[in-house]
């Protein structure tokens, strides 16, 4: 089977990647070539901007792939051009979307792929569900070979997935709490949320891959495991050998002084669900999501222990978190 990737090298898809060569697929990465360290032996990598008519007519001129997966469509215009682009040149592409696309707040706690699509407080999710929908209108109108994937939150050894931290610097979280700083966790702590594992992903998305029945359907895969923020954070400060302090802010108080936290929290991180697999393990029989968070968080923390140069920490960040801390527990003193 002959893959091409759009992208190929971030935190999912660099697992996704290496999967499918150790299953032997013909893969093949097309991106700028910013991440060469995370390229797999035996891809093929195909330096060009998705964005260059000419780089991209330059490579589909003489070649036909057995799926397309494009990581980093994020606006309707984008997939307009995608299904342009790869209309006869391929026998399934495939939109990486997300779960954020579902109804926030959702009616009924738990979310299928039948959950209607609604996020009108986060531009992100909102150009996503417009993604989605043009996609589905020209596999509707004219048999474009389409798969919509969804991931939720999902994490590999270089990162540190929580609601409160920088993506840029996953270790600032660590930081602060190997330091004694208290962690911010909004609400009370009790929002049910979902990690991933890429590792996991992966499992589940590589079977969706050539598999003809998926097109014209839409898959969430995650994990089942669930657990609340607070519980997340235990396992982090048992990995790191340290209890954490958590402080408890309102969505609404921590976007005070971080909005660019505000978005993603009250449409997404903020609000418990639990999310169904029942429809991936149907299409992928065998699929199950294996890597507990307590396992995955400790290969983390092992990573960045290994390699003390990615101990990087925001710093403004960081500075911005002990301000609103201070000033929200000045305010609850003063009750």
């Amino acid at each position: 089977m002959k893959v091409l990737l759009i992208g190929g090298t971030g935190q999912i898809s660099t697992a996704v990647s290496r999967l499918l060569v150790d299953q032997g697929v013909d893969l093949w990465l097309l991106n700028r070539g910013n991440r060469v360290e995370c390229v797999p032996d035996g891809a093929k990598v195909v330096q060009g901007d998705i964005n260059n008519r000419a780089d991209i007519e330059a490579l589909l001129e003489d070649e036909y792939f057995d799926v397309v997966v494009n990581w980093i469509v994020f606006h309707p215009d984008e997939m307009d051009r995608d299904i342009e682009y790869f209309t006869g040149k391929t026998d399934q592409y495939i939109l990486i979307s997300t779960v954020a696309t579902y109804q926030r707040p959702p009616v009924y706690y738990v979310l299928d792929e039948s959950t209607p699509q609604h996020n009108p407080v986060w531009d992100y999710a909102t150009n996503k569900i417009a993604c989605e929908q043009r996609l589905m209108a020209a596999y509707r109108e004219r048999g474009f070979p389409a798969t919509i994937v969804r991931p939720s939150q999902t994490y590999g050894e270089a990162s540190i997935p929580f609601a409160v931290n920088s993506a840029e610097h996953p270790w600032t979280l660590p930081d602060r709490i190997l330091k004694g700083k208290k962690v911010i966790v909004p609400g009370d702590g009790s929002s049910l949320w979902c990690i991933t594992h890429n590792t996991d992903f992966a499992e589940g998305f590589a079977g969706l891959l050539g598999h003809t029945q998926t097109l014209g359907h839409a898959f969430h895969i995650t994990s089942d495991e669930v657990k609340t923020w607070d519980q997340y954070l235990e396992e982090l400060g048992r990995a790191l050998g340290v209890k954490p302090r958590p402080i408890h802010m309102t969505s609404e108080c921590i976007a005070r002084f971080l909005p660019e936290f505000e978005a993603p929290l009250k449409g997404d991180a903020s609000i418990s669900f639990v999310l169904d697999n029942t429809k991936i393990k149907t299409f992928v029989p065998g699929y199950r999501a294996t890597r507990r968070f307590e396992q995955g968080i400790r290969q983390s923390v092992a990573y960045y222990r290994e390699n003390p140069e990615r101990q990087t920490v925001d710093e403004t960040l960081d500075a911005t978190m002990d301000k609103a801390i201070a000033a929200y527990e000045q305010f609850l003193a003063s009750i």
